[in-house]
């Protein structure tokens, strides 16, 4: 477990920020740019030095103001992986992740080289040097290079931010499998919620160097704080599901998830996939009971749980067996007379949950 409390000014940027990491899992921290999310990183690296504050982890302090203990950087046993890969030129693939290992005694080491090449694909590369790879296949290189020094936690800072999208979509499987395979830690840093969607199980959110929410990346991703820090407009549901069926005929596939069956435009995946599928709120239109001659396929029961104004709009918020939000004007909701406790239908039309909008999700 990372547990983490930090403070430090950096001029006239304050930084006081507090929040934990439990277990094998990959952590999320999100924020805009400027929110203080690689200033955490450094701090908890030891890269800085906080002003205040306690860091520890797996029970060991790795700085505590009050007592005046600061561990040094190479004892802290943590994998750092930048937007660069920061690769040794002169050696090569293999040489650059020997280095990492050499860093940890033989008996402290728990990750072994040819489990490494193996998961990250990197035997035919072993005896090129680094110039000659892509973008991609450094920073797998640099990937295994940190995880071969038995790192207790892995600080991934923005590591997808320099890479084009083919280069991404090939790295974020590699990245997803590494908490669950080595049963280490992982604060992975990003200001893009698809690359979290896609890889986190938690996430903590960052604004102005405060932390301002903290928990379940379906939990964060529905809060307003979060449409404000990923710039968006209106409120999102993250709806965890599994992919129950494929029609050929009609070319959808339905998800399964908590309060039933959505369909969905076909997606080319496995029945039993687990996937989020990211619902806008103005995507979901209320009636106050299931509606004939429409070509909305999603007609769901629901019931009112509270309503909201933000920005000159209604956050209607519902229980359609998990949370679900939609996004009215005023003069709506008076016309549907809505109230707390209200039994609805929510219809969602099969095209606003387009295949962009489904990700695959992390096993938990």
């Amino acid at each position: 477990m990372l547990s983490v409390s930090l403070r430090k000014r950096y001029g006239a940027f304050d930084l006081d920020a507090s929040f934990m990491v439990a277990g094998p899992q990959i952590t999320a921290l999100f924020g805009r740019s400027g929110a203080g999310k690689s200033s955490v990183v450094r701090l908890i690296a030891g890269l800085d030095r906080p002003d205040q504050g306690r860091v520890e982890l797996g029970g060991r302090v790795l700085f505590d103001q009050a007592s005046g203990r600061v561990m040094p950087v190479f004892r802290r046993r943590i994998g750092l992986i930048f937007q660069d890969s920061r690769l040794l030129p002169h050696f090569s693939v293999r040489g650059n992740l020997t280095f990492g290992e050499r860093r940890t005694p033989p008996a402290e080491r728990f990750i072994a080289f040819d489990e490494v090449v193996d998961l990250l694909g990197l035997a035919a590369l072993l005896e090129r040097r680094p110039t000659s790879l892509s973008g991609g296949e450094q920073q797998r290189v640099a990937i295994g290079r940190a995880l071969l020094s038995s790192p207790h936690l892995l600080l991934m800072d923005e590591p997808l931010a320099s890479l084009d999208g083919a280069r991404k979509a090939e790295l974020l499987p590699f990245i997803a499998r590494l908490a669950e395979q080595f049963r280490v830690p992982i604060l992975y840093v990003s200001h893009a919620p698809e690359e979290i969607l896609r890889i986190a199980g938690r996430m903590v959110l960052l604004q102005d160097g405060r932390v301002v929410a903290s928990g379940t990346v379906e939990e964060v991703m529905s809060l307003p704080e979060f449409a404000h820090a990923a710039g968006s407009r209106s409120l999102i549901t993250i709806l965890p599901a599994e992919v129950e069926a494929h029609d050929e005929q009609r070319q959808t596939s339905q998800l399964a998830f908590q309060g039933g069956l959505i369909t969905v435009p076909r997606l080319d995946l496995p029945l039993g996939s687990r996937v989020r599928a990211r619902i806008a709120a103005d995507q979901v239109i209320l009636a106050k009971g299931p509606v004939n001659g429409l070509s909305v396929r999603n007609q769901l029961p629901a019931r009112v749980i509270s309503l909201s104004v933000i920005g000159g709009l209604v956050d209607v918020l519902l229980d359609i067996g998990c949370p679900l939000h939609a996004e009215l004007t005023l003069v709506a909701c008076q016309d549907l007379d809505l109230v707390p406790g209200l039994a609805v239908t929510a219809l969602i039309k099969s095209a606003a949950i387009h295949g962009s909008a489904i990700s695959l999700r992390p096993v938990q």
